[in-house]
């Protein structure tokens, strides 16, 4: 990722309803949420919803799938990969051990979570 990909992510993502509908779909894993369900965790209209839904797509972090009617969205993991990485590229001076706990706690939190810890 470079940094104008970098500034799209995180200016997509300084917004609190924004922030709160990637996260939801961060949990929600390959399976992605509806556009409806996410309106309806965060007791946000529709429309919002779907302003704030594009945003998040136009910045690269997040795609969506039609089924039917209904638009289905998804995180793009990659794009989150690369986000992180972009982050932690020049991490500690050469130093790995200082990113390591880091890194552990992402991925121990992220593995807790998806398997129900």
């Amino acid at each position: 990722m470079d940094k104008l990909n970098a500034l799209s992510a995180f200016s997509a993502l300084s917004q609190p309803t924004r922030l709160d509908a990637f996260r939801l779909l961060v949990k929600a894993g390959t399976d992605g949420i509806l556009a409806g369900e996410i309106a309806n965790r965060l007791d946000i209209r529709q429309n919002t919803t779907s302003a704030n839904l594009t945003i998040l797509l136009n910045s690269g972090l997040v795609r969506n799938e039609r089924q039917g009617r209904t638009i289905r969205y998804f995180v793009d993991f990659e794009a989150l990969r690369g986000l992180l990485s972009f982050m932690m590229e020049d991490c500690c001076g050469g130093q790995p051990e200082i990113c390591q706990p880091i890194i552990n706690e992402i991925a121990c939190a992220n593995w807790e979570n998806s398997h129900g810890r």
